[in-house]
């Protein structure tokens, strides 16, 4: 009976030996259909190792500590991609025992690799040598002890968003912090009159000197920029801004190594294996001419040097088989720069942004922070206000009907607050009201002033006025400059604040539908008119949009449409005016501490001034396009075109019709320059705005506690509301 059961035990071996032989004849079938490798039957010092190469996600250690159990392994080939291995033996003994390795199964993360290996002639001893490091590069192993390691990244602490020491931000490919200066991602620059209060960490301190001591740099960096990549996370290639930064860069990778590409502008690509603990020096050519950057990936196939040589080969991995996987693990770089104080005058001016003609600045991104919002508010709506204010003011005459019939309808004595009043063209519709406003650009409210009306320069996401105050807030045009939701719905609960139960507000926004009802806005109807415009035409001029806290802003009209027809501006305003004169007696009881409103404009911002430095930038943002005046929209945040007339700040000495050219716009002008011999173009602004889809603004506002919807409509372009305050706040 025992004799019996040992039979089968031998039967059910050779089924498993027969099943193994078939599988391994298959691998060598399949071997010499796709890659042309012919096996043989007779024993030799050479085996191909079917399923163990890097395409099936076998790392060159993990295959040699296996294939080195049963003798010493002379030569390992791993082609890259390639689903096998090529292995010799110092003996043909040894070789047989690793013929016997064949059914030997691996470990590959969740799955099982089996192999299957077989007797080939010979292999191709010859392995391709490391290549030399770009020109300037400089890579030098365990520069800091694992001592030094865990208080270097000990002392990143990502938990902390103290704005006074650093800056911090999340992108999509990995996370940054930043010492001593900001380095901006927006233009690739620093603002080097904005240093960090903290400097850099104290950690940091023997490890720098260290580099000044083995002569790796002459001068103690002053910026840091700390990288955290998770495995899978990388950094596009990129050549540092020459303006920013001085020529020597240093680099110390924590955590885990990796393989950083560098590519010359020729062509030519090295890889370069940055180990634990490693420093990197980039100088000269390295750091001027060739890019650098880091593949998202999980494993890198690294070549296998030789320990002691340099650990970088060509990239062109096509061409090398001595190569193995490795797996990513969390990394942490630190690189040490030296902002630059003049401009760059290396010896690659075709890499170079100082020696380069200025390229004229592209649309800027939509925002993914409140401090990406703050920046793009402050350039494309209110630096844009402030240099267009009087040939603004002048296409702003004619008060919409429907506005007018809001303010008409109220009672005698009521206090009317106008958030982002520009020229002041409201203020005076109804004489027998208290009319207040205010507006962040100080050129339009001392344009107010001028015509006789009450108005501060403020912010509308803070206006200085005590709460539960108003009788009626109007903001017409204002809404639609802000370029985050969170900011939109800030002004809508501003203006409720200053509400009194059962107070009023009227709010205006730009509309992405300019056809509505069969019916074309007069945005879209009006046309560019042949010589001086008609009456027809002047009354596209009301087509109005405000500041981000009030600057009228026309995003409605291109600049030939707006010129030289104001013809009853001033006396259409003054004859409005009434009492309104009297009103700032009423603006400064509101004002709470009666303080000077006019000199709050910038320490009573608001959200506007909270911009912490914190980014979320979970993935790409979309850059914003310049509209074309006169047609449909093609997406909601956008920028418009603003043609300005005349000479010197806001356009104030503008001719009638526009004949007159001013000076080149501010920054954000995006247009081409044009050549010397033309004539002086007019300068051309852009200004930000979110325009809003059909009901978009009443969801706005229903996230507002207290107020309820009393109306809304759609007037001329523009979607509209009416909101009242419930009190139950």
């Amino acid at each position: 009976m025992e004799s019996c059961s040992e039979n089968v035990k031998a039967v059910r071996r050779s089924k498993e030996e027969k099943k193994l032989l078939r599988k391994q004849i298959k691998a060598s079938h399949t071997l010499l259909k796709h890659e042309g490798i012919s096996t043989v039957s007779q024993p030799t010092k050479s085996l191909v190792v079917a399923n163990g190469g890097l395409g099936n996600g076998v790392s060159r250690e993990q295959l040699q500590d296996v294939l080195e159990e049963v003798g010493e392994v002379e030569i390992l080939v791993m082609p890259p991609h390639k689903p096998y291995a090529l292995v010799t033996y110092r003996s043909e003994v040894s070789a047989q025992r690793g013929h016997a390795l064949n059914g030997r199964q691996l470990q590959r993360g969740d799955q099982i690799v089996t192999l299957y290996l077989s007797y080939v002639n010979t292999v191709d001893s010859e392995l391709w040598g490391c290549v030399d490091l770009p020109p300037g590069l400089v890579l030098v192993e365990e520069f800091v002890s694992p001592e030094e390691e865990a208080l270097l990244l000990d002392a990143i602490d990502w938990t902390s968003h103290d704005e006074d020491v650093t800056v911090q931000k999340v992108l999509k490919h990995r996370r940054v912090k930043h010492f001593g200066y900001e380095f901006r991602y927006d233009n690739n620059n620093v603002d080097k009159d904005k240093p960090l209060p903290g400097g850099l960490p104290q950690v940091c301190v023997p490890v720098l000197e260290r580099c000044v001591r083995d002569r790796h740099t002459e001068v103690m960096p002053d910026q840091l920029t700390v990288n955290q990549y998770q495995s899978g996370q990388g950094i596009p290639p990129h050549v540092d801004t020459h303006s920013a930064f001085e020529d020597l860069i240093l680099s110390l990778s924590l955590g885990a190594k990796t393989v950083m590409d560098f590519r010359h502008p020729e062509g030519r690509s090295v890889a370069v294996v940055l180990p634990r603990r490693s420093l990197l020096v980039m100088k000269g050519e390295s750091r001027y001419l060739w890019t650098h950057g880091i593949t998202p990936r999980k494993f890198d196939v690294v070549p296998a040097c030789d320990p002691k040589s340099p650990a970088a080969v060509t990239s062109d991995l096509s061409n090398h088989s001595n190569l193995t996987l490795s797996r990513r693990g969390t990394r942490t770089s630190l690189t040490f720069r030296k902002v630059r104080r003049t401009p760059c005058d290396c010896g690659y001016p075709s890499a170079c942004d100082s020696q380069q003609p200025p390229a004229p600045p592209s649309p800027p991104f939509l925002p993914r922070s409140q401090t990406d919002a703050c920046r793009l508010e402050a350039e494309f709506v209110h630096r844009v206000y402030e240099e267009i204010a009087c040939h603004f003011s002048s296409t702003r005459h004619s008060p919409w009907p429907r506005v007018c019939h809001f303010l008409s309808s109220l009672e005698p004595g009521s206090i009317l607050a106008d958030v982002g009043c520009g020229n002041g063209k409201y203020l005076g519709v109804n004489p027998d009201v208290i009319a207040v406003g205010c507006d962040r650009s100080s050129a339009l409210v001392q344009i107010c002033s001028e015509r006789g009306f009450q108005a501060f320069v403020s912010d509308a996401l803070n206006v200085p006025l005590r709460s539960d105050t108003c009788d009626a807030c109007i903001s017409i045009a204002v809404i639609h400059h802000l370029s985050t939701q969170k900011r939109r719905q800030a002004v809508v609960e501003e203006l409720v604040r200053l509400l009194r139960p059962g107070g009023r507000a009227l709010i205006y926004v730009w509309a992405v539908e300019q056809e509505y009802n069969k019916q074309k806005s007069k945005y879209l109807k009006e046309t560019r008119q042949q010589g001086p415009p008609t009456r027809d035409s002047t009354d596209h001029n009301n087509q109005e949009s405000k500041s981000l806290t009030g600057s009228t802003t026309d995003a409605h009209n291109t600049a030939q449409d707006l010129s030289g027809n104001a013809t009853d501006a001033h006396n259409t305003a003054q004859d409005l005016s009434g009492n309104a004169t009297d009103a700032h007696n009423t603006a400064q009881d509101l004002s709470g501490n009666a303080t000077d409103a006019h000199n709050t404009a910038q320490d009573l911002s608001g959200i506007a001034t909270d911009c912490t430095k914190v980014h979320r930038e979970t993935e790409s943002p979309a850059k914003l396009s310049v509209h074309t005046n006169r047609t449909a929209f093609t997406s909601q945040d956008l920028l418009v075109p603003w043609h300005l007339k005349g000479g010197g700040r806001g356009g104030c000495n503008q001719g009638r019709g526009g004949d007159e050219h001013g000076e080149q716009g501010s920054k954000n002008t995006l247009d081409p320059p044009t050549e010397a011999q033309a004539p002086a173009p007019s300068p051309v602004f852009h200004r930000y705005y979110h325009v809003f889809q059909k009901g978009e603004l009443e969801e706005l506002c229903v996230r507002v506690r207290g107020v309820a919807i009393q109306r809304s409509y759609h007037d001329q372009g523009n979607w509209c509301v009416i909101l009242k305050k419930t009190g139950d706040r």
